[in-house]
């Protein structure tokens, strides 16, 4: 079902203590375009997912961007702010834990801003494609949260250096980092969701109860 907080979004009730993931799409997806990936990879989470309030060329976005692999870096930290603020809504509505997020291309790259702006926000992160979000970024304490990063060696659109400089941003700020590159594009392939849902097992334990 879809409704409403301050973003229009799709929730599934969780079965059991698996922690609820918050499923952030790619540019020109929406709600409902994550929701078969949330349930391989973490059968009986709860299932939260937003769709982007940016629109660009009308497709949705997280945030707006000035141009490709360039971003609006203001828009980006208030997009992040107000991304926060509607995590704090869906978590006292629907009685969650604080989220893993799972986010692909633009989906990730708001994760990583919320990692480092709103830390507290988030358990952890599967981070799909991801580029370094800012070209300052801060360093936020981020010990104890799992971070698995999956990078495509084929990717046309993400410098593999920058994905490896977010890499080690996200470690020294004490994030358990996984980084994978696989032998494929920007697109997801079927080893994405393999080891996505291997290292769910893996590192993500249990919400508390």
């Amino acid at each position: 079902m879809t409704a409403s907080l301050s973003f229009l979004h799709a929730f599934e009730p969780g079965a059991g203590a698996a922690r609820p993931l918050l499923l952030l799409h790619g540019t020109g997806g929406s709600e409902t375009d994550l929701l078969p990936l949330g349930r391989a990879v973490a059968p009986g989470a709860a299932l939260l997912s937003p769709r982007g309030q940016v629109l660009e060329n009308g497709m949705p976005r997280f945030f707006r961007r000035l141009g490709e692999g360039v971003f609006d870096e203001d828009d980006l930290r208030r997009r992040a702010g107000n991304l926060a603020g509607f995590v704090a809504e869906a978590r006292a509505a629907y009685g969650l834990e604080a989220p893993l997020a799972l986010g692909f291309s633009n989906g990730a790259n708001i994760a990583a801003a919320l990692l480092l702006l709103h830390p507290e926000v988030l358990a952890g992160a599967v981070l799909l494609r991801p580029m370094m979000p800012l070209a300052a970024p801060p360093e936020p304490d981020l010990r104890t949260k799992p971070v698995l990063m999956l990078s495509g060696a084929l990717d046309p659109i993400v410098p593999a250096e920058n994905a490896e400089a977010l890499a080690d941003l996200l470690g020294r700020a004490g994030a358990v980092v996984e980084h994978m590159i696989l032998p494929t594009g920007h697109g997801l392939s079927q080893a994405d969701v393999a080891r996505v849902g291997t290292w769910m097992k893996e590192a993500n334990p249990p919400a508390p109860q």
